[in-house]
Parts: structure tokens; sequence; C-alpha cells
């Protein structure tokens, strides 16, 4: 039976500090790398970005797809966190505008990680996308909740309302002709969701 890619070496106990800066070092160099040149990068370079020996990436990562899983999970983590640090520092409506453009960057980013990680993992059991898929959803809860209760949202938007709009937005205007054009498109598109969601609110 194949073990699954999410036990990885220290999975099941705290890594030690050196270890934990390692894997973080790798992950990073990894979505760099995967970002620029594809999910079937050299592992070689991975290790070379990350200041890393190949043999201290593989105790970390056994194979690929583990390492592409990972990737997966902290672009996840790392739009997610940013969601309550913009309701800190931004009106609610303020924060749900930049976050969803945030968005808009990560479905860019997530693309081939994506493809390549439902290709790995073929038929196995995972909860990587429904974990993700959660995540996603409580982070646009949050920024929907702050903007309603103020007053400067439409009560009747769920949390997959605006996340099957964004994400839906982003793919039609994102394969079609020049990049910085098509990303032009998206961002005007955007701004009729927004106003959408602005449309009938109390305030």
């Amino acid at each position: 039976m194949t073990k699954p890619m999410a036990a990885v070496q220290g999975a099941s106990r705290p890594l030690r500090a050196d270890a934990a800066r390692n894997r973080a070092a790798i992950v990073a160099a990894a979505s760099e790398t995967f970002g620029t040149s594809g999910t079937d990068a050299s592992l070689e370079e991975v290790a070379r970005r990350a200041d890393v020996g190949i043999g201290t990436l593989y105790r970390h990562f056994p194979t690929r797809a583990s390492l592409i899983e990972q990737v997966y999970r902290s672009l996840v983590d790392e739009l997610c966190a940013t969601a309550p640090a913009l309701l800190a520092t931004r009106t609610p409506v303020e924060a749900l505008e930049e976050w969803v453009l945030s968005f808009t960057t990560y479905v860019g980013r997530k693309r081939g990680v994506v493809a390549s990680l439902r290709a790995a993992l073929g038929d196995e059991p995972t909860t990587v996308f429904a974990d993700s898929h959660d995540k996603l959803q409580a982070a646009t809860r949050l920024l929907l909740d702050a903007a309603q209760r103020d007053g400067a949202i439409r009560s009747d938007v769920e949390p997959m309302d605006v996340l099957r709009a964004v994400s839906g937005l982003c793919m039609v205007g994102g394969d079609q002709g020049d990049p910085q054009e098509a990303a032009e498109r998206t961002r005007r598109m955007l701004g009729l969701v927004l106003d959408g969601l602005r449309f009938g609110a109390p305030a």
C-alpha cells in the first residue's frame, strides 16, 4: 500500500530548529522553481536554491509528489494567513477587496502545481484538496462576516459565491492573449464582482 505523501520525516514529531529551517527553505525554493520552470524542474536545482544537499531534500520529501503537495499546501496557508492580517490594518471592505486580488495571484500560481499533484495522486486517498478547500472557505468567511457586519457588503453572499466567481474569472481571463493584458482584463472583471458584492449593502 502506498504511504500517504504527507507522511514525510518529522511529520509525527516536532522537527529540530535546523531541520525546520531546512524544510521551510526547501518548500520556498520549490515554490519558486516550480513557478518558473514547472513541477518537472530539477530537484537538484531546488536543493541548490534552498542551500541544502539533495540528500536533505529527500529526507524531508521522499518523492517529488510529496514536495509538490507541500508546495500546494503552503500556497494555501500563505494566502489564508493574510486574511486576519489585512483585517488588522484595513477596513473590512478594503481587506476583502485586497484579499480577492491576492486570490487571483494564488490561482495563477497553483495551476501547474494542482495539475501535477492530481496526476501524481491518481486514485490515492488524500485530504489535501478538502483541507485546502476548508481553509479557503474559512478565510473568505472571516472577511465576508467582517464586511457584512460593517454594512459594506450585501448580507446574502456566501464564501463559495466569492470563491467560485473569482476562480472562474481567473480561468477565463488568464487564458487569452498577452499575460499583461489578460491580468488587466481579470482586474476589470473583478471590479464588477466587487461592485456586485457592494450592491444593496446597508451602508
